[in-house]
Protein backbone atom coordinates (compact mmCIF):
# COMPACT_ATOMS: atom_id res chain seq x y z
CA UNK A 1 0.00 0.00 0.00
CA UNK A 2 1.48 3.28 -1.14
CA UNK A 3 2.10 6.21 1.53
CA UNK A 4 1.25 9.10 0.07
CA UNK A 5 0.76 13.04 1.67
CA UNK A 6 -0.80 16.14 0.27
CA UNK A 7 1.48 19.59 0.98
CA UNK A 8 -0.63 22.83 0.53
CA UNK A 9 0.38 26.04 0.43
CA UNK A 10 0.55 29.20 -1.80
CA UNK A 11 4.10 28.68 -2.16
CA UNK A 12 4.16 32.65 -3.57
CA UNK A 13 7.25 31.38 -4.16
CA UNK A 14 8.19 28.01 -3.72
CA UNK A 15 11.41 28.55 -1.15
CA UNK A 16 14.52 26.34 -0.15
CA UNK A 17 12.41 25.75 3.27
CA UNK A 18 9.24 24.06 1.08
CA UNK A 19 12.16 22.13 -0.92
CA UNK A 20 13.53 20.94 2.61
CA UNK A 21 10.04 19.82 3.81
CA UNK A 22 9.57 17.91 0.86
CA UNK A 23 12.88 15.83 1.17
CA UNK A 24 12.30 15.39 4.32
CA UNK A 25 8.73 14.57 3.68
CA UNK A 26 9.44 11.75 1.14
CA UNK A 27 11.84 9.81 3.67
CA UNK A 28 8.47 9.55 5.15
CA UNK A 29 6.05 8.96 1.73
CA UNK A 30 6.06 7.10 -1.30
CA UNK A 31 4.24 10.65 -3.11
CA UNK A 32 3.63 14.11 -2.22
CA UNK A 33 1.55 16.09 -3.55
CA UNK A 34 2.32 19.52 -3.59
CA UNK A 35 -0.95 21.24 -3.90
CA UNK A 36 -1.27 24.90 -4.41
CA UNK A 37 -4.24 26.66 -3.03
CA UNK A 38 -5.64 29.48 -4.70
CA UNK A 39 -6.87 32.19 -1.73
CA UNK A 40 -9.05 35.31 -3.27
CA UNK A 41 -8.32 37.26 -0.12
CA UNK A 42 -4.55 36.88 -0.76
CA UNK A 43 -2.68 38.24 -3.63
CA UNK A 44 -0.30 36.95 -4.78
CA UNK A 45 3.15 37.78 -7.55
CA UNK A 46 3.12 34.69 -9.10
CA UNK A 47 -0.14 32.64 -11.09
CA UNK A 48 -0.81 29.21 -9.82
CA UNK A 49 -0.13 28.07 -13.24
CA UNK A 50 3.52 30.03 -13.00
CA UNK A 51 4.34 28.55 -9.33
CA UNK A 52 2.95 25.01 -10.76
CA UNK A 53 5.92 25.50 -13.42
CA UNK A 54 8.26 26.81 -11.34
CA UNK A 55 8.03 24.25 -9.09
CA UNK A 56 7.20 21.27 -11.58
CA UNK A 57 10.83 22.31 -12.85
CA UNK A 58 12.79 21.35 -9.77
CA UNK A 59 11.26 18.11 -9.09
CA UNK A 60 11.26 17.40 -13.04
CA UNK A 61 12.02 13.58 -13.43
CA UNK A 62 11.44 13.03 -9.95
CA UNK A 63 7.84 10.63 -9.94
CA UNK A 64 7.46 10.83 -6.79
CA UNK A 65 6.16 14.60 -6.53
CA UNK A 66 3.47 16.06 -8.06
CA UNK A 67 1.91 19.36 -8.48
CA UNK A 68 -1.51 20.51 -8.75
CA UNK A 69 -3.36 23.52 -8.74
CA UNK A 70 -6.73 23.43 -6.05
CA UNK A 71 -10.01 25.76 -5.55
CA UNK A 72 -11.82 24.11 -3.31
CA UNK A 73 -11.80 23.25 0.43
CA UNK A 74 -8.35 21.14 1.10
CA UNK A 75 -10.48 18.56 2.73
CA UNK A 76 -12.64 18.29 -0.54
CA UNK A 77 -9.16 18.07 -2.37
CA UNK A 78 -7.73 15.28 -0.39
CA UNK A 79 -11.34 13.51 -0.85
CA UNK A 80 -11.32 13.92 -4.40
CA UNK A 81 -7.36 12.31 -4.64
CA UNK A 82 -8.44 9.79 -1.43
CA UNK A 83 -5.15 11.05 0.02
CA UNK A 84 -6.35 11.59 3.50
CA UNK A 85 -2.43 12.79 5.26
CA UNK A 86 -1.80 16.08 5.21
CA UNK A 87 2.18 17.98 5.62
CA UNK A 88 2.95 21.23 7.21
CA UNK A 89 5.85 22.97 8.09
CA UNK A 90 6.32 24.59 11.54
CA UNK A 91 8.71 27.72 12.00
CA UNK A 92 7.64 28.58 15.12
CA UNK A 93 4.96 28.13 18.02
CA UNK A 94 2.92 31.03 16.52
CA UNK A 95 3.15 28.39 13.15
CA UNK A 96 2.27 25.45 15.46
CA UNK A 97 -1.00 27.33 17.28
CA UNK A 98 -2.32 28.41 13.63
CA UNK A 99 -1.54 24.65 11.93
CA UNK A 100 -3.17 22.90 15.35
CA UNK A 101 -6.35 24.97 15.10
CA UNK A 102 -6.16 24.19 11.14
CA UNK A 103 -5.74 20.46 11.66
CA UNK A 104 -8.36 20.38 14.00
CA UNK A 105 -10.96 21.94 11.61
CA UNK A 106 -9.98 19.44 9.01
CA UNK A 107 -10.56 16.51 11.21
CA UNK A 108 -13.84 17.88 12.41
CA UNK A 109 -14.76 17.92 8.70
CA UNK A 110 -13.36 15.18 7.23
CA UNK A 111 -12.22 12.52 10.31
CA UNK A 112 -10.13 10.43 8.04
CA UNK A 113 -7.69 13.59 7.72
CA UNK A 114 -4.36 13.22 9.98
CA UNK A 115 -1.63 16.24 9.94
CA UNK A 116 1.72 15.66 9.93
CA UNK A 117 4.17 18.36 11.11
CA UNK A 118 7.69 18.96 10.29
CA UNK A 119 9.99 21.28 12.45
CA UNK A 120 11.72 23.62 9.92
CA UNK A 121 15.41 23.11 10.07
CA UNK A 122 17.50 25.56 12.13
CA UNK A 123 18.58 27.23 8.99
CA UNK A 124 15.43 28.01 7.14
CA UNK A 125 13.29 28.93 10.70
CA UNK A 126 13.39 32.52 9.89
CA UNK A 127 12.47 32.03 5.65
CA UNK A 128 9.44 32.80 4.57
CA UNK A 129 7.54 33.54 0.97
CA UNK A 130 7.39 36.94 2.06
CA UNK A 131 10.37 37.63 2.81
CA UNK A 132 11.59 36.67 -0.22
CA UNK A 133 9.44 38.73 -2.14
CA UNK A 134 10.99 41.60 -0.04
CA UNK A 135 14.21 40.71 -0.85
CA UNK A 136 13.83 40.15 -4.54
CA UNK A 137 12.02 43.56 -4.47
CA UNK A 138 15.23 44.97 -3.34
CA UNK A 139 17.52 43.36 -6.09
CA UNK A 140 19.37 41.99 -3.06
CA UNK A 141 22.19 39.49 -4.69
CA UNK A 142 21.90 36.80 -2.02
CA UNK A 143 18.23 35.45 -3.18
CA UNK A 144 20.29 32.59 -4.38
CA UNK A 145 20.79 31.63 -0.50
CA UNK A 146 16.07 31.19 -0.51
CA UNK A 147 14.95 29.69 -3.68
CA UNK A 148 16.68 27.35 -6.28
CA UNK A 149 18.21 28.77 -9.57
CA UNK A 150 14.77 28.69 -11.69
CA UNK A 151 12.38 30.31 -9.15
CA UNK A 152 15.55 33.07 -8.36
CA UNK A 153 15.32 34.03 -12.09
CA UNK A 154 11.40 34.06 -12.16
CA UNK A 155 11.68 36.84 -9.16
CA UNK A 156 14.44 38.86 -10.48
CA UNK A 157 12.13 39.01 -14.06
CA UNK A 158 9.31 39.93 -12.12
CA UNK A 159 10.77 42.90 -10.44
CA UNK A 160 12.65 44.07 -13.36
CA UNK A 161 9.10 45.25 -14.78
Amino acid sequence: MSKSAIYPGSFDPFTLGHLDIVSRALKIFDTVNIAIGQNKTKSSLFTAEERKDQIEEIFRGNDRVTVTIFNDLLVDFAERLNIFTVIRGVRSVTDFEFEFQLASAYRATQPKIESVFFMTSDKFSCLSSSLVKEIAGKNASYLSQFVTPNVEKALKEKFSK
